[in-house]
């Protein structure tokens, strides 16, 4: 299965609970922070609410 990397580039102040807990739940609390997820439909929908707030790149 694909990885993705995942990099939280913006702050979540001024954002909506909906977002921040997501940022949560994708294992990110400080900018800057990088973690690695398998490319599951339901990560992906995570990063696709926030794509304003991280970067994404794939992995092998």
């Amino acid at each position: 299965m694909a990885k993705i990397r995942v990099t939280k580039k913006r702050s979540a102040i001024n954002r909506s609970q909906n977002q921040k807990r997501t940022l949560i739940a994708l294992g990110l609390k400080r900018i800057g922070q990088t973690v690695e997820h398998n490319a599951t439909p339901n990560i992906l929908g995570m990063v696709e609410k926030v794509k304003h707030l991280v970067s994404v790149e794939e992995t092998k």
